[in-house]
């Protein structure tokens, strides 16, 4: 166990706290973990989210890099970030975070007219499932889940949901549209992989939806994907933390994170049966290094925190279950040959 004490040696006391409770299993009353749970909010990634609130609640617009995201895509990443590093749902800011983005919402959220949801002007869409599935994951990273109104914008996904199982790019005119090739969905026509894999992280978070038939059917689509990437290997958890920039709308999940889909993994019920996850535990293995880290080179800030997270994944995926994969293991051509007309 080579990774414990260069894990417990982080200034983080957020990540020293993490470690101890979901990866040595201390419990609540261990005197190290209620020392940690009295100065973890001082962590300097805490306070820096902290720092951004505003009097209404919501999260200051345009910090982290990329274009004007405005306040609804900034509250969200800012819970989600709080969330992920331990802020309890009943932390003023975190309750107030919450309260905000609940006062912008109709059911669903609603599309903006300036195009602060999605990179540049959204207009001509009618809708657009990250238009409600990027703030309903920022509440459910933060405990809110299973508040009435969160269970209502759950409900509005599942009625976008697609008959296969993946969630459309969204409406134009009333029709869907095709997502562009390097988003598109696996075995699915108007599948795309931004909007399906946003839905099912907010799904993967629910304590009850997480294993439900709407999660599992996408999760399997998203399986199919089956591209391996080292580079991209933890972004999803620098990018929560607060150190991998914010920007994008239907390229925010632009890569595909193994990382990230382990982790769905094991929330929504995929177990190592499946060849595709047990292929994704092998090639994640095969790249930890000799102390038991997983180096994330561009922010070596964040390799400790990605290997936090990938231990927790392997430490909790299944060996068996009553997980069911309906999709055929087929290569996956993100811009398929168009067969000739002569």
């Amino acid at each position: 166990m080579t990774w414990a004490p260069i894990l417990l040696a982080s200034p983080s006391p957020s990540l020293r706290l993490l470690v101890l409770k979901d990866l040595l299993n201390r419990s609540k009353k261990d005197k190290e973990v209620r020392e940690l749970q009295a100065i973890h909010e001082q962590d300097p990634l805490v306070q820096s989210f902290l720092a951004l609130q505003e009097p209404d609640g919501s999260f200051r617009e345009g910090v982290g890099g990329g274009a004007h995201l405005g306040k609804l895509r900034m509250t969200a990443q800012a819970l989600m970030g709080l969330g992920y590093l331990g802020l309890s749902p009943e932390h003023p800011a975190v309750k107030r975070g919450a309260e905000y983005l609940f006062s912008q919402q109709e059911g669903s959220w609603g599309l903006p007219s300036g195009g602060t949801v999605l990179d540049g002007g959204v207009q001509s869409y009618t809708m657009i499932p990250i238009q409600t599935a990027l703030p309903l994951l920022g509440l459910a990273a933060c405990g809110h889940a299973t508040d009435r109104r969160a269970e209502q914008a759950y409900n509005w996904l599942i009625e976008k949901q697609l008959p296969d199982g993946g969630w459309p790019s969204g409406i134009k005119a009333g029709k869907p549209v095709f997502p562009a090739g390097y988003r598109r969905l696996a075995h699915s026509k108007w599948g795309c992989r931004t909007n399906t894999t946003a839905a099912l992280a907010a799904f993967a978070l629910h304590p009850k939806r997480r294993t439900s038939e709407a999660a599992r059917r996408g999760l399997d689509l998203l399986l199919a994907h089956e591209t391996r990437q080292a580079h991209t290997l933890g972004f999803e958890v620098a990018r929560t933390i607060g150190v991998e920039p914010l920007r994008g709308g239907f390229t925010y999940f632009k890569r595909y994170d193994v990382a990230q889909i382990l982790d769905l993994c094991w929330r929504i019920g995929a177990t190592l049966e499946d060849d595709r996850v047990a292929e994704n535990v092998k090639f994640v293995k095969e790249l930890q290094g000799p102390y038991g880290l997983w180096e994330y080179p561009t922010r070596p800030e964040a390799s400790r925190w990605i290997t936090f997270d990938l231990l927790r994944s392997l430490s909790k995926l299944d060996e068996k279950g009553d997980w069911l994969s309906l999709e055929p293991r087929t290569p996956f051509k993100p811009y398929p040959k168009r067969k000739r007309r002569y």
